[in-house]
């Protein structure tokens, strides 16, 4: 799953739990769906972030990691 597309399906379990009358085993089930989305969404942009800083190397030989916007 892409993360627009897990996403997109974070945002129609909120609704739901928002706007539905579910029973308790329905809403805990998307609750738990949700919250699996939400670690893989985590993850993801974790690793996003990592490949976004860059290696560079100091007039010195030295390299250091910065962030691409610092």
């Amino acid at each position: 799953m892409t993360l627009e597309q897990t996403l997109a399906r974070l945002e129609e379990i909120v609704r739901r739990l928002d706007e539905e009358q579910l029973d308790l085993g329905d809403a805990l089930a998307l609750f738990e769906e949700g919250v699996s989305h939400l670690r893989d969404a985590a993850g993801t942009l974790s690793e996003a972030d990592a490949r976004v800083k860059r290696l560079t190397e100091q007039a010195n030989g030295v390299f250091t990691l910065e962030d691409l916007d610092g």
